[in-house]
């Protein structure tokens, strides 16, 4: 475990720490702070309500997802739940830290159903995922012949091609055949009855295609008005761009903030900022103006969970026993 923590914090460091001195190495950092104290308020504050906007819509969707698993909650809690993991997601690793922070809360008030409520987070993630690579194709077609980003594309690519292998290997039937092969490997490394809990709770919901389909495409609407959160960013700097190109860049800078090995996504989101807006003949300060800000919405995200945990401590709000929530 402890050989394990340390390699994490020594990759950490060293992919935010390059992308730290290449930041530095190749920019005006004095410029870049000139730029962001000459942003425009309006657009940086409109970014933040589009952000907090998502945030019901999404609450409405797990809501459902849980239904369909016989659990029962309410929406406003849901919602609270969402903030909290926002404000998580700021010191865990990004993304991944808020998800853990849902399932850990959801799971204590609802006891012996980790599995399928650690399913139905990473579903929702998966879903996510996929309306977010839509975008990018869509993104795609309508920046041809005006926007010179092909070498993203092809990373796009590959996270398509493997989410539809994951689609497979979830809710196809004769994949379960191939499945059962490592259940020997996977019980002597003790990890086949957790698995096994995630992969039914997953699985379960190729029975629910009507709920798939309406909860996909509502995924799909929130994806496509958030990705102008990160446009609104750039308009707030002064980035001269229209929204298409930023449907191609969205979702692999989301796929970047997934990186486990990073402190918040710090230094290696500015620099993805600058590795790709540069290729749209953009400034680099003014991209990295660009990514900070951003940076700057998602902590604007995370004040209201802040919020929320200050005020519970403060009344000494304890999780309800599970006889209260019937």
């Amino acid at each position: 475990m402890k050989r394990g923590l340390v390699v994490r914090l020594a990759l950490t460091l060293a992919i935010t720490g390059g992308c730290l001195a290449y930041i530095l190495w190749q920019l005006d950092v004095g410029r870049t702070v000139h730029i962001l104290v000459h942003s425009q308020l309006g657009w940086f504050l409109g970014a933040v309500a589009i952000m907090l906007g998502g945030v019901p819509p999404m609450a409405f969707r797990w809501q459902k997802l849980l239904e369909a698993r016989g659990v029962h909650e309410r929406l406003g809690w849901l919602n609270r739940a969402y903030l909290v993991a926002y404000t998580a997601g700021q010191v865990l690793p990004s993304a991944v830290g808020g998800d853990a922070s849902r399932i850990f809360e959801t799971a204590r008030r609802h006891p012996g159903r980790l599995g399928d409520l650690s399913a139905i987070v990473v579903l929702e993630r998966a879903l996510g995922g996929v309306a977010t690579l839509l975008l990018a194709a869509v993104g795609f077609a309508l920046a041809i012949g005006q926007y010179d980003v092909g070498p993203y594309l092809w990373v796009e690519g590959v996270f398509v091609a493997g989410t539809v292998v994951l689609a497979v290997l979830f809710f196809s039937r004769r994949m379960r055949g191939v499945i059962r092969r490592f259940v020997p490997l996977l019980r002597r490394l003790r990890l086949e009855r957790p698995l096994r809990a995630f992969y039914e709770g997953v699985h379960v919901f190729r029975g629910h295609v009507r709920l798939m389909v309406w909860i996909s495409v509502l995924t799909l609407a929130v994806q496509a008005v958030r990705v102008l959160a990160i446009w609104m960013a750039g308009k707030a700097v002064g980035v001269d761009l229209s929204p298409r190109p930023y449907y191609v860049m969205g979702p692999l800078l989301f796929l970047v903030l997934l990186v486990p090995f990073t402190v918040n996504g710090i230094a290696v989101r500015e620099a993805f900022f600058v590795s790709f807006l540069t290729q749209l003949g953009v400034e680099k300060e003014a991209a990295l103006a660009t990514g900070f800000l951003f940076f700057v919405v998602t902590v604007g995200l995370a004040v209201p969970g802040a919020v929320i945990l200050a005020v519970e401590n403060l009344r000494g709000v304890r999780a309800p026993r599970p006889s209260e929530l019937r």
